[in-house]
């Protein structure tokens, strides 16, 4: 990690709904959401979240040898977006303390403000990290 990794990292990124992030996309096995409407789902605006805070703090680590990865969320996700509009994410790194790191966000639509909250990273070594996983893979 970098020095610069410290509170107050502000990053924006702008990202167009495509159809394929819509709840019936979720999970295509799910008959379930297949009967819901096809507005932006809440797991792809997890995910939004998570890649805008990936993008703000990798200038300020390793790259790819350190990474991070998300252990914690407190999201509301207030309105719905329909495909084809632009959802503008905003992240704010409020605490660095070692390698756990806390970001508030907000995200709006350009006609509503989609969610708000809170998000919670761990930085990583990539190749330690690999190695720990391969200890939960058995031979089949």
């Amino acid at each position: 990690m970098k020095n610069s990794l410290t509170a107050g990292i502000i990053h924006e990124f702008k990202y167009t709904v495509p159809e394929s992030k819509t709840v019936p996309r979720l999970y295509p096995e799910a008959t379930e959401f297949q009967e819901m409407p096809q507005v932006f789902a809440t797991g792809f605006l997890v995910g939004l979240i998570e890649w805008t805070c990936i993008q703000a703090i990798n200038p300020h680590i390793d790259w790819p040898e350190e990474q991070s990865v998300g252990i914690g969320i407190n999201l509301n996700h207030t309105a719905a977006t329909p495909p084809g509009l632009n959802v503008t994410v905003k992240v704010h790194l409020i605490e660095a303390v070692g390698k756990r790191l806390v970001f508030e966000f907000t995200a709006s639509d350009g006609i509503d403000s989609i969610c708000k909250g809170s998000h919670e990273r761990f930085v990583i070594h990539a190749e330690k990290f690999a190695k720990k996983l391969k200890t939960k893979i058995k031979p089949a």
